[in-house]
């Protein structure tokens, strides 16, 4: 199988990279084409467009930031559908809306090709490593045809319903995201506040029941004041605002997720947008003076 890869920024390059790792014989597009020559150089075709992309390969994997750049690439001029092939599957990792996701697939349906909604969770980190976890929405067919290169990105690979459903999946994952790292900066503020070790504090409760992944790879980040994102607020920002889409919808209040959603943008405001997610905890403390782990900023 010919695998193409659409989308080389904070996410999509370490996916790549595992693709050609574990000896997939991969093409790439970005819209940027600086961001493909390290992959090139490791062996990758480059494309001159995403409609090369999907009239070459037969598995075409998107990982881009928003809804309108997956539609912009996909439906777009010189998008993947004016070269998409029939029997062709398209894989989109891109975190988007789930309405927007039925509409695309039935695009790429009516071109006699199939379409994964398969949106991902685990940071630049998990990416890098091949960690991630897959929440994939589709035939399972289809699923089972795209398993070896999803093997290559993911770790935790779960196909939980029909076209739609992985992206719903994901709101569910992006809920619990903000809501522990509201929780981690709450805690680590106590613990300043207190006088406690923050090293030490970290190691006494991560391993119990208090434990999530947000602490133990951005509690550390946060301590040592190390703001690079693994996912930034801006991006947490687009998809706090598909949650409140989808809670809006569905009728269900999601109090704490709004209450989030406006903390990060007040950060969004001082112009912190790039910053890491773990950077909420900056909110917090411009209400209190306390700073966790060294003088502000």
């Amino acid at each position: 199988m010919r695998i193409g890869f659409i989308g080389l920024g904070i996410m999509g390059s370490g996916m790549a990279h595992n693709l050609l790792r574990d000896g997939h014989e991969l093409t790439v597009w970005n819209r940027t084409a600086s961001r493909m020559g390290p992959l090139v150089e490791g062996g990758a075709s480059p494309a001159v467009s995403a409609a090369e992309v999907g009239e070459f390969c037969d598995v075409v994997m998107i990982c881009v930031s928003d809804t309108p750049d997956v539609e912009q690439v996909v439906l777009g001029d010189h998008g993947v559908l004016e070269g998409i092939r029939p029997g062709s599957l398209v894989i989109d990792h891109s975190t988007i809306s789930p309405s927007a996701t039925l509409e695309l697939a039935a695009a790429v349906e009516a071109k006699g090709a199939f379409w994964l909604d398969a949106p991902v969770s685990g940071g630049s980190e998990g990416a890098a490593k091949g960690t991630l976890s897959i929440m994939i929405g589709g035939d399972a067919a289809q699923v089972e045809r795209a398993m070896p290169y999803l093997k290559s990105v993911g770790q935790t690979i779960t196909h939980v319903g029909a076209q739609g459903a992985g992206q719903l999946v994901k709101v569910v994952n992006q809920i619990l995201v903000v809501g522990n790292q509201l929780a981690v900066s709450e805690a680590l503020l106590v613990a300043e506040a207190g006088g406690l070790d923050l090293e030490k504090t970290l190691d006494a409760v991560k391993g119990g029941a208090a434990g999530s992944w947000m602490l133990s790879n951005r509690g550390p980040q946060m301590i040592q004041r190390d703001w690079r994102p693994g996912f930034t607020i801006d991006l947490q920002q687009k998809d706090l605002r598909l949650v409140l889409e989808a809670a809006d919808n569905l009728g269900v209040p999601v109090l704490g997720t709004s209450l989030i959603f406006q903390l990060y943008r007040s950060l969004q405001t001082r112009g912190l947008g790039s910053e890491g997610n773990h950077a909420l905890v900056k909110a917090l403390e411009e209400m209190c003076g306390i700073y966790v782990g060294e003088s502000p900023d």
